[in-house]
């Protein structure tokens, strides 16, 4: 991923931030707004590490996928769909419609 994806759909990354640096804090990253040499230098005061080694951490990291939910257009959802595939029984298509699972929302009046 680019860190043009990070900065425009800053707040969606948090989860993903704080779980590769379980040291940094939702707040602070919400005050950085997506400014990548602010990250940086943040990321390296919270774990202790020199600049350099940050650049190389966080630019290992963005080798990796965008996560699923922060990306939501067509093209990006049908590949995700498409990648999940192998987790779908033989016989089974991974692009039918679930529908017939209903909404998780809804009350139900049959009796469950």
């Amino acid at each position: 991923m680019k860190w043009a994806h990070v900065s425009e759909n800053w707040p969606a990354f948090f989860e993903a931030i704080v779980e590769k640096w379980p040291e940094a804090d939702e707040a602070e990253l919400d005050e950085i707004d997506g400014d990548q040499r602010a990250f940086i230098r943040y990321i390296a005061e919270v774990t202790g590490q020199e600049i350099d080694e940050t650049k190389d951490e966080i630019r290992e990291w963005l080798s990796g996928e965008i996560p699923s939910d922060v990306i939501m257009d067509p093209s990006h959802d049908n590949h995700s769909i498409a990648l999940s595939s192998k987790y779908v029984g033989e016989g089974e298509d991974e692009y039918d419609d679930d529908a017939r699972f209903g909404d998780d929302d809804e009350v139900r009046d049959d009796g469950d």
